[in-house]
């Protein structure tokens, strides 16, 4: 029993915050950064084309009345979803 607690005792300790390897944290704040400059491309990206659409696609035509493949609804019938 007295064995096994001094081998036990001479082993490293790998539960912890060893130090060894000190990696993580700047590459997890390199791709915290990357992600972020990558985030706003691709917002100014998406805001670009958003601009150059037209208003209006020439497709789109203005609902005149029911004839225009909408469905009628009476006066009478009840509102709802």
């Amino acid at each position: 029993m007295l064995d096994v607690a001094l081998l036990l005792a001479e082993e490293p300790n790998n539960f912890g915050d060893t130090r060894q390897g000190g990696l993580a944290g700047p590459l997890g704040l390199f791709i915290i950064v990357l992600l972020a400059i990558a985030t706003v491309l691709l917002i100014r990206n998406m805001n670009s084309r958003l601009r150059r659409l037209p208003d209006r696609f020439p497709s789109q035509e203005p609902e005149t009345g029911p004839d225009q493949g909408g469905t009628a609804r009476s006066e009478d019938s009840p509102k709802g979803p």
